[in-house]
């Protein structure tokens, strides 16, 4: 069957060098901030997310005359910043390893081009949705016993109701 949306995005972010940096729950705040901005202006639907220490998945859509590119440039651009300035003035030490030899800026928080994948079927949707949500309890992170243990997933908001980001939309609803 096919999905009747369009322009659904499975994509992956990663901090450079696949810094732990995510460990932190301050910076987790300032994706899930910065997608709730995203959802408020109707840039984009959330259906999906998991974070994890060094990457995060979405499965989002584009509202509008969105272009990809640029909402994933918004997105990783703000969240970067807020992540530099917390880290300039509480934590020089970690900022180090995010300096750039690039001409356009002194730090790098995500690595350049996010994998961005478009899904055109709901089986395909659902299969990226349980391998995000199953993420975090895998043997390589270990991160929750079950995956409605995950904090920092929608996964709670499917199986349970748990709606603590005011972001997210059931994409079986939609």
């Amino acid at each position: 069957m096919y999905t009747k949306y369009f322009d659904i995005y499975f994509t992956t972010a990663t901090i450079k060098d696949w810094f732990p940096l995510l460990e932190n729950d301050l910076y987790k705040k300032y994706i899930t901030d910065s997608l709730s901005y995203l959802v408020k202006e109707k840039s984009v639907f959330v259906y999906a997310f998991v974070i994890m220490p060094n990457h995060i998945h979405l499965i989002w859509q584009l509202r509008g005359e969105t272009e990809l590119s640029k909402i994933q440039q918004r997105f990783l651009k703000f969240t970067a910043q807020q992540m530099k300035l917390h880290m300039l003035n509480n934590d020089l030490e970690i900022l180090e390893n995010f300096k750039s030899n690039r001409q356009d800026r002194k730090y790098q928080i995500w690595k350049d081009r996010p994998l961005s994948v478009e899904l055109t079927h709901d089986n395909i949707v659902e299969q990226k949705m349980n391998y995000l949500h199953n993420n975090p309890i895998q043997e390589k992170w270990n991160l929750a016993k079950k995956p409605e243990d995950y904090e920092f997933s929608s996964f709670g908001f499917y199986v349970n109701g748990k709606n603590q980001y005011d972001f997210l939309t059931n994409f079986y609803l939609a």
